[in-house]
């Protein structure tokens, strides 16, 4: 009997060339000990230089924004201040003028309306409880509403004692004097101070600034400023001048016909009509018309009336004289301004804010380029 063959091949070592010892697969990755150290130093003084900064901006935040103020009033003033140097006077003289002149007639207002102003504004804050009763009043009897008047006082916190309390702070009582006295004359201080300084050294700020540009640049930094500061500086002048005098003509009408707080619905209406564009001349209007119509409805009529021939007066009178030469900035972007201000920085906010758009609106008003539109396109827009 012949042998067979197995026709299984033998056993053949595998080949492990490709095999990989798990060993050799773990990379072992050494640190420089004194990279480690720098990193670690560099991580933590990067921290604490964030910490001092936060803690810095947070402590200074309030001195930095009297700056902006000062630095608003500075450039606000500034055509009156050049007007007077170009005239011979040295720079510094010509801001002491100004200065003075406002101060002067501020403290003028305060001696001759500081005290009614305080007491009206304070009996104004009193009566908003009573003039929503009689307002709820009104309505529960002319539509047969069932209104409570107590209910609404309290979800607006015009409690009568929530108001007593403001209203005390309003007409300066111990506690509000002591606690306020030295942050106003700290701020007071600093934005009269740094305003005087960022007047009268405007030329030397200048061309400080100015010097650390290209030569190239120079030319084109200087006539920004120049432009921008004189048209954004008149459009404020042209903008208090105008208000003083609409509140000036408010509060001699309100006094005439004896409306209740003539003297700060006056002030309110002429302010309000200048610095809250489009719909700041019917809120002047609306919110002493209010108050009036019951004192007397036939208020309500002298008011609108005397409000709707002022406006013309001073469209057609005091704007063209006033406010010749002065930029014109579009009234929705004014408006916005005005909001935007308010939003970040409350009241303060709401009066910088038409300022410092000015500004860069007259910036882009010098550099930028518009062009004609295309005549096709004239009856599509």
């Amino acid at each position: 009997m012949g042998m067979s063959e197995d026709p299984t091949p033998p056993d053949v070592p595998a080949d492990t060339s490709d095999q990989v010892d798990p060993r050799r697969s773990v990379q072992m990755v050494a640190l420089d000990p004194t990279f480690l150290r720098r990193s670690v130093l560099i991580i933590l003084v990067g921290i604490l230089l964030f910490q001092i900064l936060e803690w810095s901006a947070l402590r200074l935040a309030g001195f930095l924004f009297n700056l902006l103020l000062a630095w608003l009033l500075a450039i606000s003033f500034d055509p009156l201040v050049s007007g007077l140097a170009k005239r011979g006077l040295p720079r510094a003289l010509a801001t002491a003028i100004v200065a003075v002149g406002v101060i002067a007639g501020i403290v003028i207002f305060l001696v001759l309306f500081g005290g009614a102003l305080a007491s009206q504004a304070t009996a104004l804050v009193l009566s908003v409880p009573f003039l929503i009763v009689d307002v709820v009043s009104w309505l529960n009897g002319t539509f047969d509403a069932r209104i409570d008047p107590a209910e609404i006082t309290s979800n607006l916190n015009l409690t009568t004692q929530q108001l007593a309390d403001l209203a005390g702070s309003l007409a300066g009582g111990l506690l509000g004097i002591i606690s306020g006295v030295f942050g106003a004359i700290f701020s007071f201080v600093t934005i009269i101070v740094f305003s005087f300084y960022f007047s009268a050294s405007a030329p030397q700020i200048k061309r400080f600034l100015a010097s650390w540009l290209k030569p190239e640049r120079q030319v084109v930094f200087i006539e920004v400023w120049d432009i921008s500061v004189r048209k954004a500086g008149g459009f404020v002048i042209s903008k208090l001048v105008l208000a003083t005098v609409a509140a000036a003509a408010h509060v001699a009408f309100f006094w005439i016909i004896d409306i209740p707080y003539w003297l700060p619905m006056g002030i309110f209406a002429g302010f309000v009509s200048q610095f809250i564009p489009t719909i700041g001349t019917y809120i002047g209007i609306i919110v002493p018309a209010f108050f009036a119509a019951f004192n007397d409805p036939w208020d309500v009529l002298w008011i609108v009336l005397f409000a709707t021939i002022y406006q013309q007066i001073e469209n057609y009178i005091f704007s063209p004289r006033i406010s010749t030469a002065t930029m014109a900035i579009n009234s929705g972007v004014a408006l916005a301004s005005v909001f935007i201000g308010a939003a970040l920085f409350g009241p303060i906010g709401a009066i910088i804010g038409i300022p410092v758009i000015a500004i860069v609106i007259a910036v882009i008003e010098t550099y930028g380029r518009r062009y004609e539109l295309d005549p096709e396109l004239h009856d599509r827009v």
